[in-house]
């Protein structure tokens, strides 16, 4: 039951419309039962790209918007990278008014119909929620959210926030990801001229080519976009800073501060042998080469990509169950998710690993591999591993995979993504003189400010965290922003 407009009129529905409005105490609004989110049948959505979970009705959102206790102390804020004022938006929600809900939301949010989407609410804001307190689930935030942000985008009115006086500085965000777009987002609305410089043909990174169109559709991204353009954010495709331009060149046209959010764009591997035979990806190039040069389209769109009947899929993140739910929609007859741990450390998002089952998909867990072997061709026909189990926590606070001896067992594969981790990208590092960068490749910043050793550069995202999560990133943005202007406004006084 997606969002229906008809049913947003004021002249619908006017009848449960009041009903839902009347007042609930404390102990009537808690009983009521959690909503649950509308999602295609998975025989439906295994054979296409089809986003997955379709949306509240209006109805759904008011019923689900009661149960908000609207807390004198709201412990979910708290749980939120970016501080979204969640009882503001949500008690908007149960009155009926979604432009204001939305409105509310974009206060501090540049992107709430990617987070409401995308963002593990269950591990933030939905797990500070005071229901858990109680033992009973928490207000469905994540789905509130995509859906006051859906109204708006659906009724093609998106309001534009008052602009604050211009200030005639130019600053300079350095990939499009989700933090270079708070940052952006937030930057503009104080007044400065913002300019996001991306290396690739598509703007905004990971949310472009590392989500699949099922988790979270082009057209949402493109619309979030449209909306930082119509702020005043402008956006420069196809340069690549440290190679097509220099952070000396743009000094040079005028820019004064610099936001780094270049990501974690580098693959891992895991260094075993035969990883170098044809059919094995990483799941960088795997998801870059579906979502963002729509190899799922082929031939339509030029961009092959080995469509394998018997695919592994390496780790238990969200990247992993990302690329081994698209290689089911590319056809796989045997999808495997081979994770070294147990499900209960699982990285990924409990929604992910459910759909994931749901479509299919085999979980080999406390399973790592050892070896490829490859036909004569040099093509990848087996994978080798290993039983484990688990020993002491590690420095994660996860217990330890350990081998069980003597347990090794080959598997039958055509194709493998390895989606094990990425590392931050070294070309910013590399040509910008005086960062400091850890052993990891990632950048030193203040972690109160996100200002880096050289004053006028800012750093977030997962260039300083190593892979994290996009609400995590947009933290870092927000919290740039608001260092930065701290820091030009101190710097323009001073002169």
């Amino acid at each position: 039951m997606p969002v229906d407009l008809q049913e947003l009129s004021a002249d619908r529905n006017q009848e449960w419309r009041n009903e839902l409005r009347s007042k609930l105490s404390a102990k009537e609004r808690s009983a009521l039962p959690r909503v649950r989110m509308p999602e295609l049948d998975p025989g439906q959505r295994k054979k296409g790209f089809e986003e997955v979970n379709t949306g509240l009705s209006a109805e759904m959102a008011v019923q689900e918007a009661r149960r908000c206790l609207d807390c004198a102390s709201p412990t979910c804020i708290s749980g939120c990278p970016v501080n979204i004022n969640i009882p503001g938006f949500i008690k908007l929600i149960e009155k009926g008014d979604f432009p204001a809900a939305a409105r509310k939301l974009k206060e501090t949010n540049a992107l709430p119909a990617v987070c409401g989407r995308v963002c593990p609410q269950e591990i933030q804001c939905e797990a500070n929620c005071v229901y858990q307190r109680m033992k009973k689930p928490p207000v469905a935030i994540g789905y509130l959210e995509r859906f006051a942000s859906d109204c708006e985008r659906l009724s093609g009115n998106i309001a534009i926030p008052a602009i604050a006086r211009a200030i005639p500085l130019q600053v300079a965000a350095i990939g499009s990801g989700p933090a270079s777009l708070t940052f952006a987002g937030l930057m503009a609305k104080l007044g400065y001229r913002v300019t996001v410089f991306e290396a690739l043909h598509e703007l905004a990174g990971v949310l472009s080519y590392g989500i699949p169109e099922f988790r979270l559709p082009k057209s949402i991204v493109r619309s979030e976009i449209a909306y930082l353009e119509a702020i005043g954010v402008v956006f420069e495709r196809n340069v690549v800073v440290g190679k097509t331009l220099t952070f000396d060149d743009m000094k040079g046209q005028g820019f004064r501060g610099f936001f780094i959010g270049s990501g974690a764009g580098l693959p891992k591997f895991m260094h075993i042998p035969g990883e170098n035979s044809i059919g094995i990806y990483s799941s960088n190039e795997y998801l870059t080469r579906v979502n963002l040069m729509k190899a799922y389209q082929f031939p339509r769109f030029d961009t092959p990509i080995v469509s394998g009947r018997q695919v592994a899929v390496i780790g238990g993140g969200n990247t992993a169950m990302d690329s081994v739910r698209t290689a089911v929609r590319l056809g796989a007859e045997r999808a495997m998710i081979v994770y070294r741990r147990s499900e209960q450390e699982m990285p990924a998002r409990i929604e992910e690993v459910h759909h994931a089952k749901e479509e299919g998909v085999e979980f080999l867990t406390l399973t790592n591999p050892v070896a490829y072997l490859a036909d004569e061709n040099g093509r990848v026909k087996q994978m080798r591993v290993q039983k484990m189990e688990l020993g002491a926590p590690d420095d994660s606070g996860r217990r330890r995979p350990v081998v069980i001896a003597g347990s090794e067992y080959a598997i039958d594969v055509d194709t493998v993504v390895v989606g094990v981790g990425t590392d931050p990208n070294p070309l910013i590092p590399q040509t910008v003189g005086g960062l400091e960068v850890t052993k990891w490749g990632t950048i030193v910043v203040n972690e109160e400010t996100m200002q880096t050793a050289v004053p006028e550069i800012f750093a977030g995202g997962d260039i300083v965290r190593g892979g994290a999560t996009v609400i995590l990133a947009m933290g870092d943005g927000k919290k740039a922003a608001e260092s930065m202007h701290a820091y030009l406004q101190r710097g323009t006084s001073a002169t």
